[in-house]
């Protein structure tokens, strides 16, 4: 099957990274076979990040970048690209190149199965112990505060466009991927959790661990958790054209033949 893949590469001064991290995309693109886009969402970058992707858009038509005046935060840049996306799969992949993008892109032929596909990372010792750490505790808080079990929140899911149309997003900062992934599963919508390995960026440090990101992340959390248990409690549908409603249907219509045999 040929996938319409939109790939949202969300980058603050990445000058060091988002060559590489394009170039690992269009491999990967060749690798699965797929109809696809790139969306760079520049957001407010003030090095050369911006001239960079424009000189990778001249040479590949398929590479298009939309740009932020100043910083609105990576969920604000990831949901401008979900907004300007065609494709009928969207996939993040930040542009600091630790991730292989073929890593995820692989398990594309999961989701004619699935409306949302989830890695996690099997090599996480190539972070420090703190990180994993904090990780781990993370993982667990939310696991717990919202009844779900996964493995993984913050890396780079693939949707199918869909189930998103219909999601309310609030947070524009790094809590955005644990509040879709909350929405949606509270819905009901099918997901699978696969194996994908890390890598550590080329050059620059990660934004995520400051005091700022993480005093937002505290905030957004405790948003979502009101939102899911006070503010809005009603049981959302699922859209009609999703994976998880033809699943439903195909499962209602066994019943039905079961009965009348």
């Amino acid at each position: 099957m040929n996938y319409k893949l939109s790939v949202i590469v969300p980058a603050l001064n990445e000058e060091g990274n988002i060559v590489w991290a394009v170039q690992n995309i269009i491999e990967s693109f060749q690798k699965v076979g797929c109809s696809a886009e790139i969306i760079v969402v520049n957001d407010g970058s003030t090095d050369r990040t911006g001239s960079l992707v424009n000189g990778l858009s001249e040479k590949y038509p398929f590479i298009r970048m939309l740009r932020h005046d100043k910083p609105k935060g990576l969920g604000a840049s990831y949901w401008d690209g979900v907004q300007n996306a065609w494709g009928e799969i969207v996939m993040y992949v930040p542009g600091d190149g630790e991730n292989d993008a073929y890593e995820i892109m692989r398990y594309l032929p999961l989701l004619d199965h699935v409306d949302i596909v989830i890695p996690f990372f099997y090599n996480r010792n190539v972070r420090s112990w703190s990180r994993r750490l904090i990780s781990k505790t993370y993982k667990g808080i939310i696991n717990l505060t919202f009844g779900i079990l996964l493995n993984y929140m913050n890396g780079p899911v693939m949707y199918r466009k869909c189930v998103l149309d219909d999601i309310d997003l609030r947070s524009t900062g790094f809590f955005y991927q644990t509040e879709l992934l909350i929405k949606c599963l509270k819905r009901g919508y099918l997901y699978a959790e696969v194996s994908s390995a890390l890598y550590q960026r080329l050059s620059g440090e990660s934004k995520a661990l400051t005091f700022k990101t993480l005093f937002r992340v505290m905030v957004d959390y405790l948003a979502t958790a009101a939102t899911i248990y006070i503010f809005d409690r009603k049981n959302k549908l699922i859209v009609p054209n999703s994976v998880t409603a033809l699943r439903h249907r195909q499962f209602e219509e066994f019943l039905s033949r079961q009965a009348k045999s």
